[in-house]
């Protein structure tokens, strides 16, 4: 795999969290997802430059929701794991299981 296409841990992690939260997830969800899934505190500003950085990558797409009263008329920006996205993950996780393979009775 090009070194252009590796994943970090927390890149991959939005990635799941991105999947596993539903149709198009706006960043509060992915948030507390990742929380939930790994009792993981993460800062808004760490996400949202994680979600910028995927975009300009072309593995997530996002799409601009009105806000209503409750938000102060602010935007919502919803995303979505493009195919690439998707690609690059499976890629990713795929050394990570070939890499695990044979290490069951090593201690890290």
């Amino acid at each position: 795999m090009p070194k252009s296409l590796f994943l970090g841990e927390f890149e991959q992690l939005v990635l799941l969290a991105v999947m596993r939260s539903g149709t198009q997830p706006y960043a509060l969800q992915i948030s507390r997802e990742i929380e939930n899934a790994g009792g993981r505190a993460i800062s808004r500003g760490a996400l949202y430059r994680t979600l910028d950085r995927l975009e300009g990558k072309g593995f997530v797409r996002f799409s601009v929701e009105p806000g209503g009263p409750e938000r102060g008329g602010h935007a919502r920006r919803r995303f979505a794991v493009t195919s690439a996205g998707e690609r690059v993950l499976s890629e990713t996780l795929g050394v990570q299981d070939r890499l695990r393979e044979g290490l069951a009775g090593v201690k890290p």
